[in-house]
């Protein structure tokens, strides 16, 4: 086991404040593998400090200077990619597979994107007889979550850097050493002093002392809706800006005319893809009630592929799976059918969980209504496009989705009537450039290409 100490803060790593630590567990076989320092308000405060103190500097920094730095960024993560990836199967429990390719190279290619954004970005323009310019909002303060522990921090920390931006990022408290390792390639990109921290500490403490410090500009969080709605009022209550990536319970809608094998299929893959932990997961699937049936069958073939410990790893953590298993427990009382699955533990260690599929679910349910964030599929039947409609409109989130139809035209003409900031297209693939985020309690703001770039500017015009 190896035990951490300092905090990343003004280009060099200092000693924490406090002496209290966190331990970073394997859920795959529920060993502490390491200890990290749990940062307190006086960490936070210091590396506010050295943020502000580097903004100046790196505000004026040329874009396409920025962008060598960035590009410097994205090479020292790849030359880390292999530590990066055995990192996050260790502290999260994803396969190894998943971690090289999903958990780790998409979030190196976004970076990359951002290294070519803040180059080719106009961060001024002519309106009439005004230049608006496009400056950098200022002091970050990104809280970052554990299911993608990269992919977040990059999707937060690369646009405010290539905006101008410096930044102070609390990561989650379950994937503390991933965060490490991207502070060890900033470092080895050689950002400037100040322009990128980093304070690893629990949410209530270092978390709420980040989001509530005056000295920042931006609060950028990326979790619960029920912690981004206390984030939101801090934000507000402070008159400063805010983003938030919060839940979802995104419908997968299959319509008549469809591949409905492909669909059933994509669809239960989606969701056990990272445990079922992935927030814009397409954990309601939408059958008409004429093929209903097969699509339970269908499902239940496909939901029996993905093997805990081989294709699915465990939850992050006891608690999580205990959460995970209170929303099955409940969905079988409220009388859903469970078709596959099921509460028991699949494995003797580990925070495993079932891929797990319910059938004869409506939309009042508490499993089609609220976010469960582990491998669960709720399968509901609908009796025309209307009522297909109805369902996947009749929650309280609206971040992913997906449709399916005989053609992209009808598939495009349902998705368009969909209150969600994403929808795939008849398996449409993900998109690093296209906007990321929701309608509804799903949150605030983009996040991704040109639009997540958008989020950490201030308009400024002159007029002539």
């Amino acid at each position: 086991m190896n035990t951490h100490d300092g905090m990343y803060i003004d280009g060099r790593w200092r000693p924490a404040a406090a002496t209290d630590t966190i331990e970073v567990v394997n859920p795959a076989d529920e060993q502490v593998i390491a200890r990290v320092p749990a940062g307190t308000a006086e960490d936070i405060d210091a590396a506010v400090r050295a943020a502000r103190a580097a903004l100046p500097g790196w505000a004026a920094t040329p874009p396409a200077e920025r962008a060598v730095r960035l590009t410097a960024l994205r090479d020292a993560l790849t030359a880390r990619v292999d530590e990066i990836a055995a990192t996050i199967t260790a502290e999260l429990g994803s396969p190894l597979a998943f971690s090289r390719t999903v958990q780790t190279g998409l979030p190196i290619a976004v970076a990359g994107t951002f290294a070519e954004l803040a180059a080719s970005y106009s961060f001024e323009e002519r309106i009439g007889n005004s230049t608006v310019l496009l400056e950098p909002v200022g002091v970050v303060g990104a809280i970052t979550p554990w299911n993608y522990p990269l992919h977040q921090i990059v999707a937060k920390v690369a646009p405010a850097l290539a905006a101008g931006c410096t930044v102070v990022l609390k990561p989650a408290e379950n994937t503390p050493l991933t965060a490490r390792l991207f502070a060890a390639a900033a470092h080895d990109a050689e950002l400037p002093p100040g322009v990128f921290n980093l304070v690893t500490g629990v949410g209530d403490v270092a978390g709420a002392a980040l989001a509530g410090h005056e000295d920042v500009d931006l609060v950028s969080f990326t979790g619960s809706t029920a912690v981004g709605r206390r984030i939101g009022a801090t934000a507000g209550g402070a008159v400063k800006r805010v983003a938030l990536e919060l839940g979802g319970k995104s419908a997968n809608v299959i319509l008549p005319g469809a591949d409905l094998a492909k669909a059933v299929r994509v669809g239960i893959a989606q969701v056990m893809s990272n445990s079922g932990q992935t927030c814009n997961a397409w954990t309601r699937m939408l059958v008409h009630r004429d093929q209903y049936d097969e699509a339970v069958e269908l499902a239940v073939a496909a939901a029996a592929t993905h093997v805990p410990g081989d294709r699915v790893g465990p939850l992050v953590s006891a608690a999580q799976r205990q959460r995970v298993r209170g929303h099955i427990e409940r969905g079988a009382a409220e009388g859903a059918r469970l078709v596959a699955g099921g509460p028991e533990a699949p494995r003797d260690t580990g925070y495993y969980v079932s891929p797990t599929v319910f059938a004869d679910v409506t939309p009042g349910m508490t499993i089609a209504q609220e976010e469960i964030f582990g491998p669960v599929v709720a399968l509901l039947r609908y009796e025309d496009e209307e009522d297909a409609l109805r369902i996947a409109n009749g929650t309280i989130y609206g971040l992913g989705g997906a449709v399916w139809a005989a053609d992209d035209a009808t598939a495009v003409a349902f998705a368009r009537r969909m209150d969600t900031g994403q929808v795939d297209i008849n398996g449409g693939r993900f998109n690093p450039l296209a906007p990321f985020g929701g309608y509804k309690q799903s949150g605030v703001g983009r996040e991704l290409g040109a639009h997540g770039l958008a989020e950490y500017l201030q308009t400024k015009s002159l007029q002539f």
